[in-house]
């Protein structure tokens, strides 16, 4: 890994800023050195989503709260066969090489099949939506064609797909579909392939992967509302799922609530607590799923399901549903308001 000195962190510093150093190394992992170079730790892409699933706080939490402090290394000198069969044998991307005083010196990695230049597994957009709560702006334009400044919503986002080498799209359409279909076209001006999916009546985000064409790669698909503005790195998500082992993965984001009053607390009429605006954190469905083939192939001809009640559903049959919560940056435009702040601060949330 030739840029790895781009990954290095100091124990101290807050989670926010191993954030900023996975994001901008690309190198979905992070060395955490003290002072005179040694190698303390290592902090993942997972180990920030598993921070996020224990509610820790972005802000206030620091590295050293949450990295590994026992990673796999190998020392200078290491045959190069050994370091192969290491990273095999422990499914590993990266692998620190430290010299005998416990000194990162250099980083090994490998490529596995995420990391070649196309991506297979196909994307399956929904936007046949009404946009109801963004009338009268959709009174004469679908939604996904709505502009965030100078582009539709959906054009945005299969641009985002196309710059991390998705090229297989399937788009469902059916609120203003010719509109959608006039504006894309085939894919073809963009190096990629679009098909579209018409729903004869609304079947729910679930409901229209059933009318989905049996042509598809044999690959897991992910599943997006189209009109979500999001920086998910989705190779890291499929990389997740496949890790995972699971039919199918759901992104998450953390939501919070402040209640504005003091809550009180009873047993029977005796107070037990008051706690005076007290803040829950929930997990919300952040509309992006990654869904193997299999499971698709579950769903019904035309039948009208929602995605929570299809994952419900599958969970109580013994599937097994990942959870990937999510720290980039999201928004979901459903109301006249989140469309507005979206074209207003898309330039500063998209440039960092």
């Amino acid at each position: 890994m030739n840029n790895w000195t781009a990954s290095l962190l100091n124990s101290d510093q807050p989670l926010e800023e191993a954030i900023k150093v996975l994001h901008s190394s690309g190198n979905r992992i992070a060395f955490v050195i003290d002072k005179r170079n040694k190698l303390l730790g290592t902090v993942t892409d997972g180990d920030i989503r598993r921070a996020l699933i224990d509610h820790l706080s972005i802000e206030e939490s620091k590295v050293s709260d949450i990295m590994n402090s026992h990673p796999r290394v190998t020392r200078l000198g290491d045959d190069r066969a050994k370091i192969v069969q290491m990273m095999r044998d422990n499914d590993l991307l990266h692998i620190p090489v430290l010299d005998n005083e416990g000194v990162l010196v250099n980083v090994e990695s490998v490529h596995d099949m995420l990391v070649a230049n196309t991506v297979d597994n196909p994307v399956f957009l929904m936007a046949g939506g009404f946009g109801k709560r963004l009338r009268p702006l959709t009174l004469d334009t679908p939604k996904p064609l709505l502009p965030i400044l100078d582009k539709p919503i959906l054009e945005r986002i299969i641009e985002q797909f196309i710059e991390q080498g998705f090229h297989i799209f399937y788009i469902s359409v059916h609120y203003k579909a010719e509109q959608i279909r006039e504006y894309f076209g085939d894919g073809s001006d963009r190096g990629i392939s679009i098909t579209y999916v018409d729903e004869e009546k609304p079947l729910g985000t679930a409901g229209a992967l059933g009318i989905l064409p049996n042509t598809m790669p044999n690959l897991p698909m992910i599943v997006m509302n189209g009109d979500l503005l999001t920086k998910i790195n989705f190779r890291k998500l499929l990389e997740f799922h496949l890790e995972q082992g699971g039919e199918s993965t759901i992104c998450l984001k953390e939501y919070d609530f402040k209640v504005p009053y003091g809550v009180v607390s009873t047993d029977s009429t005796r107070v037990v607590s008051i706690q005076e605006k007290p803040l829950h954190k929930f997990f919300v469905n952040a509309g992006v799923y990654v869904i193997d083939q299999k499971t698709i192939s579950l769903v019904g001809k035309s039948t009208y399901l929602d995605m929570p009640s299809f994952l419900q559903t599958r969970m109580e049959n013994g599937g097994l549903i990942s959870a990937y919560p999510i720290y980039e940056y999201w928004l979901d435009i459903g109301h006249l308001d989140h469309y507005k702040y979206a074209n207003d601060n898309f330039i500063n949330e998209f440039n960092e």
